[in-house]
């Protein structure tokens, strides 16, 4: 073999093969994770949060459907308490959407309208809902229901918005998941106020809750810990008075979405390897 130097080019000859490499410098160009940027425990908690407030959104419903099927919760006073939820969520909208100029008066009368015509809408729907099932069993109910509420939860949109909510397609077909599985439970319900007051309330949780959630990307994060708490608490009360089992299974998916996936995350990643090849030419 030739002592000529070998060089990395194409138009000159050289007494090589065109597969040749020297050992000296094989694979020193080699970079490992030019572009990762490690994971921090805390953000990766923050993060998680949409996540967990959306669960706990979920077992709320279950827990007040039960309630209602049991007859333990007034429908009258779960419409009172979605009311009241939704001129609450109402204000909030409006303090985050304070600085935005292209809200007005007429956005505000085109709003209440709409509210006031899906409300009388849904409410001379409620007998037609309530046959909805007639003719299928229950069982068959509860496992539509289980597989609807799952693709609601896959098919989420966690992320945050600064400037408005993100219809994405997955986050439409989310939507439309809960809210199909929320018409299929009420259902099964005993009167028509308590298929309206359930439906209504769907509604505001799977609808017009994650459209406020898009918005708290502006909020401080001591602010979105609270909220998550908070709906933690609540789940975890509804659940608790109805079976400490469903309580405790509740509690330790909140801990391991929020607590335990994020450590196992920032513990895998010491374990990424990403090799880019970067050559560089004389």
């Amino acid at each position: 073999m030739s002592h000529t130097t070998w060089k990395r080019v194409l138009w000159q000859r050289q007494p090589y093969p065109d597969n040749y490499i020297p050992p000296d410098s094989f694979l020193a160009s080699l970079r490992r994770n030019p572009s990762f940027t490690p994971y921090t425990y805390w953000p990766l908690v923050l993060s998680c949060c949409p996540i967990t407030q959306h669960l706990g959104t979920i077992f709320i419903f279950v827990a007040v459907f039960v309630r209602l099927q049991e007859r333990s919760l007034d429908a009258r006073l779960l419409l009172w308490i979605s009311v009241a939820c939704f001129l609450v969520g109402y204000l909030v909208w409006e303090v985050l959407d304070y600085s935005s100029p292209s809200r007005g008066p007429l956005t505000r009368s085109s709003l209440l309208k709409s509210s006031l015509l899906f409300f009388l809408t849904l409410m001379s729907l409620a007998p037609v809902l309530k046959t909805l099932t007639a003719a299928t069993s229950s069982d068959s109910i509860w496992a539509l229901s289980a597989c609807q509420f799952l693709m609601n939860t896959l098919l989420a949109d966690y992320g945050y918005a600064k400037s408005g909510p993100q219809r994405r397609l997955s986050s439409v077909l989310s939507m439309n998941a809960a809210i199909s599985s929320s018409v299929v439970l009420a259902s099964r319900l005993p009167d028509d106020l308590s298929v309206f007051s359930l439906v209504l309330f769907a509604v505001q949780l799977f609808a017009l809750f994650p459209m406020l959630r898009h918005r708290f990307g502006a909020v401080p994060p001591i602010l979105q810990v609270a909220l998550t708490v908070s709906i933690s608490a609540l789940s975890f009360a509804l659940t608790m008075s109805l079976s400490p089992f469903v309580a405790a299974l509740t509690s330790a998916i909140y801990v391991t979405v929020n607590v335990v996936a994020p450590g196992i995350l920032v513990w895998a990643q010491r374990y990424k390897k990403q090799a880019v090849p970067l050559y560089s030419f004389p």
